[in-house]
């Protein structure tokens, strides 16, 4: 029963509600912006390399791979399998649209993240949806309400997802046992999270820090070299996306399960362009201008989406194995791999998925961390953080037992309720990251490298830094 109703509920959201506003917002902020994720592209990854302002602050590259490492995770992998088994070729578009609509909204959203940071008794930064939530609206029930969706979202839908698919790859073994195994998997997985977890946020940003540009280039070369090698498919493969994305009597004829929903669905739950998570990161960093956040948030779009989940969906629709509901999720990606490279294939997707989801699961208890300091209203107690993180530490246990659909489709439900609250504020909200933008923009026409105060677009005395 729960299975229907959850799958159902993901249906409504994704179907009627979430799609509009999605796309609507970040039609919305490209044109207010005036296209700042293409103009500002170059810009963005300048910007990524500068050192931090303060010592007690992560720099743009830390803050960059902790958002990154939540936005690469099992979205990268499984859920590109699922959305073109389910949704066919075309879903790649639209994900690829999601993901150039949003990363504007990912701006805005960081932009004011870093506005509206407060400063910590160490003298480090913090900040995001619920900070700004209360600092402009006044509402701290709103701010509340956005910090236990964050925690659910996170904590809960995204790390059950991403423990689940650690497990789901080991289904192409012989040794698997469906009684033992995955409870095996899910013990050693929580063993090393936990370890993890309990060294805290800085102790996560040194992991990622490491971690993630490691994966990413080694699953990009091995993407790159499987579709090289079926360059003769490259053709038939970029005909398929286009004719499948604007079949219209196809799409409009079962919209709940066509490659605009799917795509859509999975491009969000892979980037989280304006579900509020980066926000949460970009605080954290230590930059002289907050519109510098908002163009690294914006660039780790464009890694997750436009690098690798591409090099995903060109890997498995160059791989030769027909995609099939059969085959959704892992299975495809392992049978893809292994007909490109033989037992080597199916070794090298199992590991992959592995760091692409541990880096998930710290980056996302992350956010969930920040979460809990909301809710608190200051750096949560040493007990308080204790059952925190070994109550993640049980639920990353018990995602590796859950059934597929439920697993993907909780977490789909919990993120469009954080997506449903943060897009409309950052829509109310928006008008101060646009300002600071300009503000930018100036400065570095002047030649300066730019510093952001606050009276300079009319809130002095409204903000923690920037006096």
């Amino acid at each position: 029963m729960f299975a229907e109703f959850i799958n159902s509920l993901s249906d409504l959201l994704y179907t009627y509600i979430l799609i509009v506003l999605l796309l609507g917002t970040g039609i919305y902020f490209t044109i207010r912006t005036r296209f700042v994720q293409f103009r500002m592209f170059r810009e963005s990854i300048r910007v990524v390399m500068e050192p931090k302002d303060d010592e007690n602050g992560l720099s743009s590259f830390q803050a960059l791979m902790v958002s990154t490492a939540s936005r690469v995770g099992t979205g990268n992998i499984a859920g590109i399998s699922t959305a073109i088994c389910l949704g066919g070729p075309g879903a790649v578009f639209w994900m690829w649209l999601t993901a150039l609509l949003g990363s504007a909204s990912a701006f805005i959203e960081s932009t004011l993240a870093q506005i509206y940071k407060r400063r910590a008794d160490d003298g480090s930064c913090y900040g995001g949806p619920a900070y700004y939530i209360q600092a402009v609206l006044k509402r701290r029930w709103l701010g509340v309400l956005f910090a236990v969706f964050l925690i659910m979202t996170y904590m809960v839908g995204f790390n059950m997802v991403a423990s689940f698919n650690i497990t789901d790859t080991f289904r192409a073994y012989s040794f698997f046992n469906e009684e033992r195994t995955p409870a095996i998997i899910g013990a050693v997985l929580a063993i090393v999270f936990c370890i993890c977890i309990f060294g805290g946020s800085r102790q996560i940003s040194k992991v990622t820090e490491f971690l993630v540009p490691m994966m990413g280039i080694f699953y990009l070369a091995v993407s790159l070299f499987i579709v090289v090698t079926h360059f003769q498919l490259i053709p038939v493969m970029f005909k398929d996306i286009f004719t499948n994305a604007f079949d219209f009597q196809a799409v409009f004829g079962g919209f709940t399960g066509s490659c605009i929903m799917h795509g859509i669905k999975r491009g969000l739950f892979s980037n989280e362009a304006g579900v509020g998570s980066a926000p949460n990161a970009a605080a954290s960093a230590s930059v002289s201008h907050p519109a510098k956040q908002g163009l690294v948030q914006m660039l780790s779009v464009f890694i997750d989406t436009l690098l690798i989940c591409t090099a995903t969906a060109f890997m498995l629709l160059c791989s030769g194995v027909a995609p099939s509901a059969e085959l959704r999720g892992m299975p495809w990606v392992q049978a893809a791999a292994a007909e490109a490279l033989g037992g080597f294939g199916t070794t090298f997707i199992t590991i992959a998925l592995f760091l692409f989801a541990f880096t998930t699961l710290i980056g996302n208890f992350f956010y969930a961390e920040m979460g809990l300091r909301y809710l608190c209203g200051k750096v949560p107690g040493r007990h308080i953080m204790t059952a925190f993180r070994l109550l993640a530490t049980v639920i990353v246990f018990g995602g590796s037992l859950m059934e597929f659909s439920v697993a993907w489709s909780t977490a789909d439900v919990i993120m469009g309720c954080l997506a449903l609250i943060n897009l409309p504020v950052i829509i109310l909200l928006g008008k101060p990251a646009i300002q600071c933008l300009r503000d930018y923009i100036r400065q570095k026409k002047e030649g300066q490298n730019p510093v952001f105060k606050a009276r300079d677009i009319g809130l002095e005395n409204k903000t923690d830094f920037w006096q």
